[in-house]
């Protein structure tokens, strides 16, 4: 079958957002799948455009069998709620020939990948004129978030946004989210449930395992074997509540034998550091090559997930699926009731958002507990390999190779 897919990040070189699109394009193509991507230049999470690629330039590469067309975007310096809907207007702009270009090509599928939403337009229009299938994926409700956290403002003007919103999503064939929790929004914003299926991040266990060996990133942090390393590894952005990560550094810090990593890039780095500028057990990283994640991750002897209560269930964190997959244990900061909850409950510990004490606590108790952290570790990575799996997922929803497309995906096209 030919796929084509469309999304502003497609960055599989790197850890972080744009992984799982370039992830899920190579595999296709490894099944045997003929693969298309029309995506923007890397430029998450530092909010910077690579320097080869010009600012207006078109281009087209190939990568891993698949052929991939990059669009030119704006990126701001300052990203917020005007400036972050421009920059995914730009694309929506500049990527909207070359999707209808596309129609040459008679893709079978056609899905896009959100964020950004502005791009279903182009999304359904071109899969309806050459007759293929529209699938929307939700990675995150953006909208929903840009209105919890004040990025957007007004009753009228999110009245008017989500109707729109819901107007496209009923129109799409399939639309998938990665949450049991986020699946149900999308019945909740009115798509037929026959068309909503579940579509969870993934994980490859074979490249992401408990390490059993030391990791080098303790050398080159200077962090000593007796030494509990708290890791954060992800995208430094204002979803995550991050400041509660130094808030806690600072009550934990006449406690020699803990240390606390921040690994990443984003608008919240200065902002963090600044912040930790003073505390002696905080070490930042930037952003690291993905064939370096499973060291990285193996580095930690406890993971940490904090996040903004306003997102709660509106975004899954997708860096979960490498800590669990590492085998380590790991504390989240999100109410009871969350899907993040449901999960790390299982193998790890949950306290309040935004309570640095109870985070320090726990912090604390599996510092002191190192049975408790192996214990934990263990059942997170056999919660991984049992239920998010790379080819797991990836084959259940679009079946094996000699079965194109998943019979639920594609019934719901029918």
């Amino acid at each position: 079958m030919k796929f084509l897919i469309y999304s502003v990040n497609f960055a599989p070189e790197l850890v972080g957002i744009g992984k799982y699109s370039g992830e899920m394009a190579a595999w296709l193509a490894q099944q045997g799948h003929s693969v298309h991507a029309v995506v923007a230049p890397p430029y998450y999470p530092c909010w910077k455009r690579q320097s080869d690629y010009p600012r207006a330039s078109y281009q087209r590469e190939s990568w891993q069998d698949i052929t991939i067309w990059r669009a030119p975007l704006w990126v701001p310096k300052s990203p917020g709620g005007l400036t972050r809907i421009l920059h995914l207007l730009s694309f929506a702009i500049t990527s909207l020939p070359i999707m209808l270009c596309q129609m040459a090509w008679r893709p079978d599928v056609v899905l896009c990948v959100a964020p950004a939403f502005v791009c279903a337009p182009a999304a359904l229009l071109t899969a309806r004129m050459c007759g293929a299938q529209a699938w929307l994926h939700i990675q995150d409700f953006e909208i929903d978030v840009a209105f919890e956290m004040g990025l957007l403002k007004g009753k009228l003007l999110q009245k008017l946004v989500l109707g729109v919103e819901s107007w496209f999503l009923r129109r799409f064939d399939s639309v998938s989210s990665i949450s049991n929790r986020m699946v149900e929004r999308l019945f909740r914003k009115g798509v037929p449930r026959e068309r909503i299926h579940l579509f969870p991040n993934w994980v490859d266990t074979s490249r992401i395992f408990p390490l059993n060996a030391e990791s080098g990133y303790r050398k080159q942090l200077n962090i000593d074997r007796d030494t509990v390393a708290v890791l954060f590894s992800g995208s430094l952005g204002g979803k995550q509540g991050l400041l509660v990560i130094p808030q806690v550094a600072k009550l934990l810090s006449e406690r020699k034998d803990i240390v606390f990593v921040i690994c990443g890039d984003g608008v919240m780095k200065p902002e963090l550091e600044q912040a930790a500028a003073e505390l002696p057990n905080v070490r930042f990283l930037p952003l690291q090559p993905s064939e370096r994640l499973g060291e990285l991750l193996g580095m930690a002897d406890v993971h940490l997930l904090p996040q903004c209560p306003n997102a709660q269930d509106l975004v899954l964190p997708s860096k979960l699926s490498g800590m669990l997959a590492s085998g380590r244990s790991v504390i989240a900061t999100c109410n009871r009731g969350t899907e993040v909850e449901s999960v790390v409950s299982k193998c790890g510990i949950v306290v309040p958002p935004e309570d640095p004490p109870a985070l320090a606590e726990a912090i604390i108790r599996l510092a002191d507990d190192r049975t408790l952290r192996l214990e934990l570790g263990r059942r997170a990575r056999a919660w991984a390999e049992a239920n998010i799996g790379r080819d797991t997922v990836l084959r259940k929803v679009f079946g094996p190779a000699e079965t194109p497309i998943a019979n639920e995906v594609h019934d719901a096209a029918a």
